[in-house]
């Protein structure tokens, strides 16, 4: 009877291993937990805040060989005086460039800048952004200063033939103001710090490269020449 006590202390240590062993091979934790975001699919690179724009508006041919892309701000007066030169850039070469818009509105230093963005971009649900877009810069000075550049909007939508509720609440949706986030990151991921900034086949111009037609104009035929 005097061995009953050690038999006992045996069972209990081979019970105590065997647990042990279990548990290191039963996973921990009873739901397996998805991964963090962004560290699922480690393999595949990150995409950057400039592959994730969402398309932009493009005057002119969508697979033109020469491809211009702008980052503008509605409010700002260089832009306003590029509106005219663009456009007379895409009428030169019909068949050979694309611009495509984004929105840069510069907050801080113009207080409709952002506004006009999502008006445009309201615009656009409808159909008209580049209608709208035209009539922002050719009307430049006659929305910058008021307080209520909001019912200015309304009324150039109006005259547009668009359906004025709608465009309201287009411009409060969280669609078009992601709409416009996305275009201010893309610029921000690719260096773009004031506005008008243009890119040409993905290659950054500087202001005074780009300022004329005659300077754009030789930008399109270098990028063609390139492109043969």
């Amino acid at each position: 009877m005097k061995k009953l006590p050690v038999l006992i202390i045996v069972v209990v240590l081979v019970a105590a291993v065997a647990g042990g062993v279990f548990l290191m091979q039963k996973p921990s934790g009873g739901t397996p937990q998805p991964s963090p975001p962004g560290t699922q699919g480690a393999s595949s690179p990150a995409r950057s805040a400039a592959d994730e724009a969402p398309p932009a508006h493009v005057r002119g041919r969508q697979d033109a060989p020469v491809m211009f892309e702008e980052f503008a701000d509605f409010q700002c007066p260089t832009c306003g005086a590029m509106h005219g030169v663009v456009k007379q850039l895409v009428e030169k070469y019909p068949n050979q460039v694309g611009v495509a818009f984004r929105d840069f509105p510069l907050r801080e230093m113009h207080k409709h800048a952002a506004e006009a963005a999502r008006a445009a971009e309201a615009a656009g649900m409808q159909g008209k952004f580049w209608e709208m877009h035209d009539m922002l810069y050719d009307k430049q000075a006659e929305w910058k200063d008021p307080d209520d550049a909001r019912t200015i909007f309304v009324g150039y939508a109006k005259s547009l033939g668009l359906d004025v509720q709608r465009f309201a609440n287009d411009m409060d949706s969280s669609v078009v103001a992601m709409r416009v986030l996305a275009d201010e990151r893309r610029g921000q991921a690719l260096g773009v710090h004031a506005t008008p900034t243009f890119f040409i086949n993905g290659r950054e111009l500087q202001f005074e490269q780009s300022n004329t037609l005659d300077k754009l104009s030789a930008a399109v035929d270098a990028a063609l020449a390139q492109h043969k």
